[in-house]
């Protein structure tokens, strides 16, 4: 998953995307896990479980979970990986740029 994330991140560098992560690893672990796996997006710690605020606010009740959201802070895909999340967000991109013109 973080390879494609990853990808995601240089490919889209110069576009309005953004991915946040949220992990609920102990903490000694997601700091190793942030260094070895390359992650250059922020993440937030969401004290060690699927019972942290983050993940009960946003009903996560297992990892991992996406959610794809648009310009307008709607959630519009929720579980997507790899080619249907990339068509998710290219087809998010578009419908901002024809907004725009």
């Amino acid at each position: 998953m973080y390879p494609h994330e990853r990808s995601l991140v240089k490919k889209l560098a110069n576009r309005p995307f953004a991915i946040i992560g949220v992990n609920s690893d102990p903490k000694e672990k997601l700091k190793s896990v942030l260094v070895e796996k390359n992650l250059t997006w922020r993440s937030f710690w969401d004290g060690g479980g699927t019972s942290g605020p983050i993940a009960t606010k946003w009903n996560v009740t297992g990892w991992p979970t996406t959610y794809v959201i648009d310009a307008n802070g709607v959630i519009r895909y929720k579980n997507v990986r790899a080619k249907p999340l990339e068509a998710g967000i290219e087809k998010l991109l578009k419908e901002m740029k024809s907004t725009e013109e």
